[in-house]
């Protein structure tokens, strides 16, 4: 490939569709501390002066969900006139019910446990629903991820630190970074162009803000070997972002789902994580997935690794398993999806247990990622199976 370049972007976790998934998903943590075999399908809007938390929940645990709500949202940092949205005074709503008894049916016994047709213990549990889900890495970062949106979630993790730990008290938390890499072939070799968007006090000046990011954000975050005299940068090129969060746009669980894996680096199936126990495999595969290309690059088999898995409703085994490793394979692909089908057991029982998936982790994961956070020492970003691959395609 000739030289071209990509763009991802992150968000603060005060950006109202953040706001919405972390509240998502204390609501399954607290649930999950209580009751680790609940069902758990949370979603959350929010808009000016109000949340409203609805779904369908079937679990023996008690949460007080409107305190939930309000810890959240105070933690984020939306708390007092001055954030535009308070946490201790706005509207709380919740619109809950059971899971449909036509689900659970299909979730809590497989096709394949029923009647004389189980093999073991991990054919119990079926898909919670159909889908398509991936998993991809590659050798760009240390993390084994895409090189723009690692960037870009690190800039979000700073903007919110800069607020956070006072040293540039006027932020405030809603936020958006974007970073375009330049790409030599699969080589990443500067970046192009940086855009962070912040919301901020409205007595501090545009030249202010604009100095700050570039001096105590963007030059200490980015690697000095990637910027140049020709890096663009645009700090709220608007000129103006003084309303924000949900007071300035309405948020919905769900609507990062981009943010939260690759940055459009890498295929998505179309589901989202947050508020989903672990079986909905729109989470649990997807993971699974991840872990699987991590470590096929991690064991030197390929430098771009992207795997595509896929469920019937109620079917424990996936109905397929794809290995696209866009031509950097040390073998053939075909090779490489049954080293992955042989190492990983991708049904849905399998990933609960291997990547202990009914604790509460998952509000962590809510905002800056749920890929790639090594920072969280969750499984599915061990590189532990790197052994058994390589003996499995050898085989």
């Amino acid at each position: 490939m000739a030289r071209h370049f990509f763009t991802s972007e992150s968000v603060t976790e005060g950006h109202p569709d953040k706001v919405c998934d972390q509240v998502s998903d204390a609501v399954l943590d607290a649930i999950l501390a209580q009751d680790a075999e609940a069902h758990v399908a949370c979603e959350t809007v929010t808009t000016t002066g109000m949340v409203m938390v609805m779904g369908e929940i079937t679990t023996t645990a008690s949460v007080d969900i409107p305190a939930l709500v309000r810890d959240v949202v105070c933690e984020i940092g939306y708390e007092g006139a001055g954030a535009g949205f308070d946490g201790r005074t706005c509207a709380v709503m919740t619109m809950l019910d059971k899971q449909s008894p036509d689900i659970a049916m299909g979730v809590n016994a497989a096709m394949e446990s029923r009647g004389d047709n189980a093999s073991d213990a991990y054919d119990r549990i079926g898909a919670g629903d159909q889908g398509l889900m991936f998993g991809y890495a590659c050798s760009e970062t240390p993390e084994l991820m895409p090189l723009p949106i690692s960037l870009a979630h690190r800039l979000a993790v700073e903007l919110t630190a800069l607020r956070k730990n006072g040293t540039l008290p006027y932020l405030r938390p809603d936020g958006k970074t974007q970073v375009t890499v330049e790409y030599d072939g699969n080589t990443p070799v500067r970046v192009e162009a940086i855009v962070v968007s912040t919301q901020h006090d409205e007595a501090v000046t545009l030249e202010t803000i604009r100095a700050d990011i570039t001096e105590k954000l963007i030059r200490p975050t980015v690697p000095a070997n990637l910027l140049d005299e020709n890096t663009k940068i645009y700090v709220n090129p608007t000129g103006r972002f003084v309303v924000g969060g949900p007071q300035g746009d309405s948020g919905l669980t769900g609507r990062k789902i981009i943010v939260d894996t690759y940055g459009g680096y890498a295929c998505h199936g179309g589901g989202a994580f947050s508020g989903k126990d672990p079986t909905k495999v729109d989470r649990s595969a997807s993971y699974m997935a991840r872990y699987a290309a991590k470590n096929v690059v991690a064991a030197g088999l390929a430098e771009r690794c992207e795997v595509q898995v896929a469920y019937a409703i109620g079917v424990a085994r996936p109905v397929s398993v794809r290995v696209d490793t866009h031509g950097t394979g040390v073998v053939a692909d075909d090779v490489l999806a049954e080293a992955v089908a042989k190492v990983f057991d991708f049904r849905p029982a399998a990933i609960i247990e291997a990547l202990e998936l009914r604790r509460p982790q998952y509000r962590a994961l809510a905002a800056y990622g749920h890929i790639g956070r090594e920072d969280l020492g969750v499984a599915w970003e061990k590189t532990d199976r790197v052994e058994a691959l390589k003996q499995a395609v050898r085989a």
